[in-house]
């Protein structure tokens, strides 16, 4: 199996073309190919394939395919998405997607948006994607308000098509994440598990987040983590609608828009943009 590596700051995951190769059972393989030690390493693996024939591909250019460490596929990962368009661009999958900007990519979060810039080499840089509407309805992250206890006062619970739980802290760098965080990912609040971050706030335009990730622990960076405490920080008045975002593998410019003639200041789209890198290429001697 022929394999690209590639991270949005510090995210990283091994990338299958699947416009040339079929992978049979990718939950398996998430879990050999990510370990850090026996296989290749990384956050998972990302698939970038057709797009699906009927109503749920109709008109996006790529498919999108992720799955964590663990092995369980999740809906999306904003990290993710942007290297998969630096795939399908870079490594010509065909003519027409490569050449394609914006470009849309099916998820399990539905068809996103992409724009992007190119280098001095004319490989792709830096990505801007519409991440769509927060989902904000507790039943529908989901979030079992029944269960909501000490551990979680004070958090805010926002959906980018996979759920998140932001957490304010004072001193983010302090945490021992490898205790708290599978509390968190596993607590009975989320019926589904659970995306965790806590933020620390520097001003309204930047803070510091960590992340642990659900089915992949500690992670450099989550782009649908930074998206939601962009959105969380708006809703809790603490920071302004275009973030900075420190993450410990680099920075993400986050922005909530507001919705054109719309009064709701919940309806907007939160767009996202940074870079997607390509570290190597290789074989992996099993699919």
């Amino acid at each position: 199996m022929r394999f690209i590596k590639m991270h949005g700051i510090g995210n990283d995951y091994v990338y299958v073309n699947g416009f040339e190769q079929t992978i049979d059972d990718p939950s398996a393989l998430a879990i050999r190919v990510a370990d850090r030690h026996f296989g290749i390493g990384g956050d998972g693996l990302i698939l970038a394939m057709p797009p699906e024939p009927g109503p749920n591909g109709a008109g996006a250019h790529v498919r999108m395919r992720m799955f964590n460490a663990d092995g369980s596929e999740s809906e999306m990962c904003g990290n993710g998405i942007r290297c998969v368009c630096k795939l399908a661009h870079d490594h010509n999958v065909t003519p027409g997607i490569t050449a394609a900007n914006p470009m849309r990519i099916q998820t399990g979060n539905g068809i996103l948006t992409l724009s992007y810039t190119l280098d001095a080499q004319g490989k792709v840089d830096q990505v801007t994607v519409n991440m769509g509407r927060p989902i904000l309805n507790l039943p529908d992250i989901p979030v079992d308000e029944s269960h909501i206890d000490e551990a979680l006062a004070g958090a805010s619970y926002v959906s980018m098509g996979n759920p998140h739980v932001v957490i304010y802290h004072d001193d983010v760098a302090s945490l021992d994440l490898e205790k708290i965080g599978p509390a968190i990912e596993n607590h009975p609040a989320f019926p589904r598990r659970i995306n965790a971050h806590w933020v620390q706030v520097v001003s309204p335009d930047e803070v510091i987040m960590r992340t642990w990730e659900r089915g992949s622990g500690i992670t450099l960076a989550c782009g649908t983590g930074a998206c939601a405490v962009c959105v969380a920080g708006v809703l809790q008045q603490k920071t302004n609608r275009k973030l900075l975002a420190h993450l410990p593998g680099g920075d993400l410019q986050l922005e909530w828009r507001e919705a054109d003639n719309n009064s709701d200041p919940q309806a907007g789209e939160v767009y996202m943009t940074g870079p997607a890198t390509e570290t190597f290429t290789g074989e992996w001697p099993e699919a």
